[in-house]
């Protein structure tokens, strides 16, 4: 009877396999790596590019606001002060004869609710050209409510607001500021005066684009 002995302390484990999947392993990572390596220089690259026409434009900027800087220290000067309040006087002149009542009459018509009625309109109109409408209605105030929320839903009127209201009074002609309307139907006396302030996208704007479309469309027609 023979008997096999086996002196080995470890078992018998057949380590090739293991270290072939070790270096498939290690030939992917080092893919990734790299694949890694190029992207993130890549980003770096552009950012890099970003950063330069950012600090170009920022460069840019502080160029203009310097020049601005020094023409309005020119105009500030004594003997050109003459000359720009009287460049501000025209500019604003020129913006008040600008603005269209009939635009701004028609705008509040579309979305002025039953139940309101507008007491005065006064125009604030600025040097930049930016206008400020500043008005006064009368009737309850659910409805004045209602008519700021259909004044942020038009595309005319910019940020509208309640800023004030009062007992509706009877006042004598010349007290009340800017042009006295009556928009909407007459509200009974006892009621409630509003004031309410909004910005307003002026009527040329919108003419100059029709003025260009029916332009464009005379071209598109013509042989």
């Amino acid at each position: 009877m023979r008997i096999t002995i086996n002196l080995a302390t470890r078992p018998y484990v057949e380590l090739g396999p293991i270290f072939r999947r070790l270096r498939i392993a290690m030939g992917a990572l080092a893919v990734v790596a790299i694949a890694l390596m190029v992207w993130l220089h890549t980003l770096t690259a552009k950012s890099r590019e970003q950063q330069k026409k950012l600090d170009a434009i920022h460069a840019q900027t502080a160029k203009l606001v310097d020049e601005r800087h020094q023409n309005e220290a020119r105009m500030k000067q004594p003997q050109n002060a003459a000359v720009l309040d009287r460049a501000q006087f025209l500019n604003l002149l020129f913006a008040h004869k600008s603005f269209s009542w009939t635009a701004v009459l028609m705008d509040l018509e579309q979305v002025l609710p039953a139940g309101v009625q507008v007491l005065s309109i006064e125009p604030q109109i600025s040097v930049t050209g930016d206008v400020l409408i500043r008005m006064r209605v009368a009737g309850d105030r659910d409805r004045a409510v209602d008519l700021v929320r259909n004044l942020e839903k038009g595309k005319r009127f910019i940020s509208p607001r309640l800023v004030g209201e009062s007992a509706q009074q009877q006042k004598e002609n010349g007290q009340q500021q800017g042009p006295q309307f009556n928009i909407g139907p007459p509200v009974l006396p006892g009621g409630v005066e509003f004031e309410i302030v909004s910005g307003y996208n002026p009527l040329q704007p919108r003419a100059r684009a029709s003025e260009a479309k029916a332009a464009a469309e005379e071209k598109q027609v013509q042989p």
